[in-house]
């Protein structure tokens, strides 16, 4: 175990996940049970530019487990894309007599992790938290859980005023680059049609699935459709394309958008956050760097930062099979 480290500073990045608050909490109370001190970084990669910096205790974690969002802030910083931000980031980290950093978010801020690393040689810890669980190295990333549970049931709702008014409902969920929210909560909510970045189904192919669906005795029916998906140049052009060529349905759009990111973590999520959280302060401990720490069949695992971003997980082609056989 390191004797150097005394004092670890974390920080929240990018896209605000439920659970964030949680894997803070478990850094701060595992620096205090190990007799390190803490340090909250506010607004992500921009806070350390400024020297943003607040020490944090046991005692001041209180209360937040149960919270969504970060109480650190996050920020997307433009600063940290230029050597000068990240130099006055470093600056402000040895002048507060940090030794080591944990940074918790999704690609960008491992790529903004890795980058400071090469030039500083700093140590750093991530988390992966973000909604899309598009994080390799790790089975779920924070928050991930919690997202999959908001979009089910705001599709339960939906679904209601579906079969009272014999509508098709385009349900757009968060997902630019991953289907997995799209594939999970669609096969959860019993969905006839589920469009991912990761298989083009095409608007001809959707229309006729739907036509047989109608035929099969369907008066209504649920697409859910990733924001990521290229089947149409928008979710409301695809709604276009379909009124044109299935008149049968009266067409609605849900776009889901940022309620995906709000509300109280799951029970998982929370699980989840602390169990990473914990593992990266042991991480830091065991002289390790550059890693983030993921779970991988429900063990706790360190990732060479670089790993954790050869593109994003691969679709779990099993779900794919199950959400056609369910649908029919």
């Amino acid at each position: 175990m390191s004797t150097k480290l005394k004092r670890i500073a974390v920080l929240t990045s990018g896209g605000d996940a439920p659970g964030m608050n949680a894997a803070i909490r478990a850094v701060v109370r595992s620096c205090a049970y190990h007799k390190l001190e803490c340090v909250g970084v506010f607004r992500g990669y921009e806070g350390l530019i400024e020297g943003d910096f607040k020490d944090l205790d046991a005692r001041s974690v209180k209360n937040i487990i149960n919270r969504g969002g970060t109480f650190l802030k996050s920020a997307r910083s433009k600063g940290f894309h230029t050597k000068e931000g990240r130099q006055k980031a470093y600056d402000h980290l040895k002048k507060a007599q940090i030794d080591a950093l944990v940074t918790i978010g999704g690609d960008g801020t491992f790529t903004g992790a890795i980058v400071f690393n090469e030039e500083h040689n700093f140590p750093i810890v991530g988390l992966p938290g973000t909604i899309d669980n598009d994080i390799n190295g790790t089975d779920y990333t924070i928050g991930y859980d919690t997202a999959l549970n908001t979009v089910v049931e705001a599709i339960d709702k939906i679904r209601d005023t579906a079969n009272s008014h014999n509508r098709l409902f385009l349900v757009e969920v968060m997902g630019r680059d991953a289907g997995d929210i799209a594939l999970n909560a669609g096969i959860g909510a019993g969905a006839e049609e589920i469009l991912i970045p990761e298989q083009n189904l095409g608007k001809d192919r959707l229309v006729d699935s739907l036509k047989r669906s109608k035929k099969s005795g369907k008066s209504s029916s649920i697409v859910v459709v990733a924001e990521g998906d290229q089947i149409g140049k928008n979710i409301f052009g695809l709604a276009d394309y379909i009124r044109e060529n299935l008149e049968e349905y009266e067409v609605k759009v849900t776009v889901l958008g940022h309620i995906q990111r709000g509300g109280a973590p799951s029970c998982y999520d929370r699980v989840l956050a602390s169990r990473l959280g914990v593992g990266a302060v042991d991480a830091l401990l065991a002289g390790e760097r550059d890693v983030m720490i993921g779970l991988v069949h429900n063990k706790v695992v360190s990732v060479p930062f670089k790993e954790s971003l050869k593109g994003s997980n691969k679709i779990d082609l099993e779900l794919i099979r199950v959400a056609d056989i369910t649908s029919i």
